[in-house]
């Protein structure tokens, strides 16, 4: 199987980059907008209208590949400190707390923020690299 697919590793990379950071944006614009959805927007000076400013710069930034490394390590660290203030006090566990996303999120962003923005992204392009091999 690494045959066939390890050779695509940097596309794939880049689809998980880029459909996490459009997830991650959407959380934004649902605090920031109430869109997608019909809820009412967060107040901007508040805790969770703050998270939706993160959510929706980064998750734009780490979309397009542009300052990844950053916006990623950032956001990782906005989902571990989501999930102490609003799961953690429910349990243990992120199944039971339902703070799976908020973990999930974070790892994959840590994982990001190592990798660095890859192919198909701003940075790349900025670089010059023509290269399909992870870059950061």
């Amino acid at each position: 199987m690494d045959r066939i697919l390890g050779r695509y590793a940097p596309h794939f990379y880049a689809l998980l980059r880029i459909v996490a950071g459009l997830m991650f944006m959407m959380h934004g614009t649902q605090k920031l907008f109430g869109w997608p959805g019909e809820k009412d927007p967060m107040e901007l000076a508040s805790i969770a209208g703050v998270a939706g400013i993160i959510e929706f710069v980064a998750g734009f930034l780490i979309t397009i590949g542009l300052f990844t490394s950053w916006a990623a390590f950032i956001s990782s660290g906005t989902m571990a400190v989501a999930y102490f203030m609003a799961h953690a006090s429910q349990g243990w566990s992120p199944v039971v707390n339902q703070g799976e996303l908020a973990v999930l999120y974070c790892f994959i962003f840590l994982y990001i923020a190592a990798q660095g923005s890859g192919i198909w992204s701003v940075d790349g392009a900025r670089r010059g690299s023509s290269r399909t091999s992870f870059s950061r």
